[in-house]
């Protein structure tokens, strides 16, 4: 996959986050899912104090969360209990979250799970490559809790998400 192939993907990405956005919900209401939360997020992070910190502000805005510290667990927990969405760390102890992204893509589409690579990978590069293996959205450490929020709401759907 060449430089400019990729970059076309992001150029593309309006369009298909309408796209995205409206199937979600359309999805979503089909199902008929009712819960008490907002969602159920797989929250992938090695380092403990920073999944604890993102557990208890999603949690806080009404989310339901699952932790795992490496790839492999990460894996295997999505693949038996879809969530409605990854937050992945690209830099893990067992696999990296390149081929977490990659895998998880075997199993579902963009619009079955999104996936949110939030990372201290902050170069260029590294974003292209995240969109190339499957992320709908990329995010750097440290983030701006305001934006993950946003993010996160976009990713679902959410008519409450801020422009």
């Amino acid at each position: 996959m060449t430089f400019g192939h990729l970059l076309s993907h992001i150029y593309r990405a309006p369009s298909i986050w309408r796209a995205f956005v409206s199937n979600r919900a359309l999805t979503q209401t089909k199902r008929g899912k009712m819960t008490s939360t907002n969602g159920h997020i797989l929250v992938v992070e090695d380092d403990r104090k920073l999944a604890e910190v993102l557990k208890q502000r999603l949690a806080f805005a009404g989310y339901d969360i699952h932790t795992e510290e490496t790839g492999n667990t990460a894996i295997q927990y999505a693949v038996a209990h879809r969530p409605d969405l990854v937050i992945l760390d690209l830099r893990l102890p067992d696999i990296g979250g390149f081929d977490v992204c990659r895998e998880l893509r075997k199993h579902y589409t963009r619009w079955d799970v999104p996936i949110l690579m939030l990372t201290g990978m902050d170069r260029p590069v590294d974003q292209l490559r995240g969109f190339a293996h499957g992320a709908d959205a990329y995010l750097t450490k440290p983030y701006e809790p305001n934006e993950l929020m946003n993010t996160i709401s976009c990713l679902l759907g959410e008519s409450s998400a801020a422009t």
